[in-house]
């Protein structure tokens, strides 16, 4: 006497069985579905909606003037749309020491973008693909430099700069950037760079592919994802740094997060500044995240698992 078929498939989690075999749902299953529907959507929509109103009220302020802005709050333009001027903008743009600071704010976060994304790319490759003697030691040491915070080095590298001269210069401001993010950038690649097929290099390799053939065909194609997100986590992060800049950047080198902290000094005269330099400085990087924000997760979970 047979006791009964057994179904194919596993019972998916959150539900059981009922006598005839339907599934049966549990309560907790039940709500998740629910919940996981057009109301999360639109609760998370709500939710992006008030987290760019501190956006929006920067952008209204930098286009009122001086008096509007000290008058009444930014809310008051929907009244009175009258209030809206460039004037704010063109006054600044016509600051020497404000242009300049954006240009050197490019000029420091473009190299330090590019030559971390170029070193790290090469050397993810190697801790991932190569034999060398002390591979693994000296990729657990690149691990343990991710612990060590940006403050440690202050100090001692301002003598180094010192001694050396260059203290105060762009490339000193930059180098400083590309050492920093050397360990996690290196890190993040390994991890992405291992996942990759080794069917796909040996495949090149018994194609005559040298290894330099190798990275540029195989592994930089297959890397994009992880080298793109890499590359913007890199830009927004020397693009805001302000810390760095207060130490190693003079007069001539500050990008312009130090050059709106000197504004600051009286804030209640100089908003008309402020308001527009600060929107300025936001708008790159606000442009590039919404460009490229689906590289964000790709990049989050590079190499998370293996």
């Amino acid at each position: 006497m047979s006791t009964g078929t057994v179904t194919a498939g596993a019972v998916p989690a959150g539900e059981t069985t009922t006598a005839g075999g339907a599934p049966r749902r549990s309560v907790a299953s039940r709500i998740v579905s629910r919940v996981g529907g057009g109301f999360v959507q639109v609760f998370l929509l709500a939710l992006a909606v008030v987290w760019m109103v501190p956006t929006l009220g920067l952008f209204v302020a930098s286009l009122r003037s001086q008096q509007d802005d000290n008058a009444s709050g930014w809310w008051h333009i929907f009244s009175a749309p009258s209030q809206l001027t460039f004037k704010a903008y063109s006054d600044l743009l016509s600051k020497p020491d404000f242009v300049a600071s954006f240009w050197n704010t490019v000029l420091i976060a473009v190299p330090a973008t590019l030559l971390v994304v170029a070193i790290a790319s090469l050397a993810g490759y190697a801790f991932a693909w190569l034999e060398f003697p002390g591979r693994d030691w000296l990729f657990l040491l690149v691990v343990a430099l991710l612990v060590v915070p940006v403050q440690v080095g202050l100090i001692p590298v301002s003598k180094l700069y010192g001694e050396l001269g260059v203290f105060g210069t762009i490339p000193s401001v930059v180098a400083f950037h590309v050492a920093f993010g050397l360990p996690f950038a290196i890190f993040l690649l390994r991890n992405f760079f291992a996942g990759i097929p080794r069917d796909l290099l040996e495949a090149a390799r018994m194609d005559g592919g040298k290894e330099w053939t190798i990275f540029v065909k195989v592994i930089f194609p297959l890397g994009g994802p992880a080298i793109a997100s890499l590359a913007i986590f890199q830009f927004l992060w020397v693009w805001n740094d302000m810390l760095v800049s207060l130490v190693f950047a003079n007069t001539g080198s500050q990008p312009m997060t130090k050059w709106l902290q000197s504004q600051m000094r009286q804030f209640t005269g100089n908003i008309d500044v402020l308001a527009p330099g600060a929107f300025l400085s936001l708008i790159v990087p606000l442009v590039v995240f919404f460009a490229f924000q689906r590289y964000f997760v790709q990049g989050v979970l590079a190499g998370s698992v293996k």
